[in-house]
């Protein structure tokens, strides 16, 4: 299946370019979420593009290159799919993403990969995960907090010990969905623990 995200339509010489560049991004999408980082080549890439290897270094300086872009894609596919609605409760958009991501071709595949290699020190990728696990464990923190403020949030549940348990749950379960995903619902999963920990607004206003 074709990665395909709504774009602005160009014409002329930078339309072209643009599309070039993107088909280089997929195909490299492709390629790291099969055999990872370190074990693909530009070469590679570029034949899975269908041109040269000089032609692929017209567009990326290199393959560090390729990865930050690789990863701009993927940033930009998974908040495509499922994005969270103004008064959406943030456990209903936890578990709608974990779903949507299994529909996103390659999508958990590609960051399971990616953030297991990039814990090595010279890995090009360890700034971002580094970045995004943060940005995660203080964004789920706060919305934790603010589910205690509410009267939500269940009896001795520390905010920040859930935020670290949801996405260690959620990446755990994802990867387990890679190898067997007729018998793994990450989605399910991520529920029933945020039922664990979250009370229902129905009880609540009770």
């Amino acid at each position: 299946m074709d990665i395909q995200t709504s774009r602005p339509r160009r014409r002329g010489p930078y339309a072209k370019s643009a599309a070039r560049r993107r088909q280089i991004v997929e195909e490299a999408y492709r390629v790291f979420a099969t055999r990872g980082y370190h074990a693909s080549s530009l070469r590679e890439i570029a034949t899975a593009a269908g041109i040269s290897l000089s032609n692929l270094q017209h567009y990326f300086s290199g393959k560090e290159d390729v990865l930050l872009a690789v990863l701009e894609l993927r940033d930009e596919l998974g908040a495509g799919e499922a994005s969270r609605a103004h008064d959406e409760p943030f456990e209903t958009h936890i578990v709608a993403q974990a779903a949507a991501n299994e529909r996103i071709p390659g999508l958990i595949a590609l960051y399971s990969v990616l953030s297991a290699e990039a814990v090595t020190a010279d890995h090009p990728g360890r700034e971002y995960f580094l970045g995004r696990y943060d940005a995660l464990r203080t964004e789920y923190e706060a919305e934790f907090a603010a589910l205690r403020a509410d009267g939500r949030l269940r009896d001795g549940v520390d905010p920040a010990l859930a935020a670290a348990s949801v996405i260690a749950l959620w990446e755990g379960i994802q990867l387990q969905w890679l190898y067997t995903p007729e018998r793994i619902d990450a989605a399910a999963a991520l529920r029933a623990y945020l039922d664990l920990v979250i009370v229902p607004e129905t009880t609540k206003s009770r």
